[in-house]
């Protein structure tokens, strides 16, 4: 168990510090680079997390871009900046560069049942983390238009009640 947890640890803080070197690399505002590693921190574990239970790579993918997403939309209300500061670093441990490498080098060697294999695993997750984004952006989107909505029909029957 606690082999588990140093590992977990271990896993968070190279997810930090890899968003963090990304967002360095693209020039990210300093004041805002701890909020960028943890997003991608934060992605990155739930990512771990459900591979550790074995879950598939493409729906580990997907959870841990709906949680980069969530954290990057908390964080960009929180520092007034656009969500693509948080987002663009935070999904950068998701990206499945090695099994993309991978499906290239059996291609290249012949192996096309490996190809096929990694290759659509790949084409999967990549696909997944999009959709991650895309559905936690609708997802926020439409609870904040009925928030505003609950919160314009109180207004109107306060005036109302008047």
């Amino acid at each position: 168990m606690q082999k588990e947890i140093i590992e977990g640890i271990i896993q968070f803080i190279f997810g930090f510090l890899g968003t963090v070197a990304v967002a360095i690399l693209w020039n990210v505002s300093r004041y805002v680079l701890v909020y960028c590693g943890l997003t991608g921190a934060i992605g990155w574990i739930v990512y771990w997390v459900l591979m550790e239970l074995h879950c598939s790579m493409p729906l580990s993918a997907l959870a841990g871009s709906v949680g980069v997403a969530i954290m990057s939309n908390h964080f960009s209300r929180k520092c007034k900046m656009p969500v693509t500061v948080f987002n663009i670093p935070g999904i950068v441990p998701l990206v499945p560069g090695a099994i993309a490498y991978e499906s290239v080098r059996s291609l290249a060697l012949g192996d096309y049942n490996n190809f096929m294999r990694v290759g659509v695993n790949t084409v999967m997750a990549a696909g997944a983390i999009a959709l991650g984004l895309i559905l936690a952006e609708v997802m926020n989107h439409n609870i904040r238009s009925f928030l505003l909505r609950v919160k314009a029909g109180r207004k109107l029957r306060m005036k109302i009640k008047e």
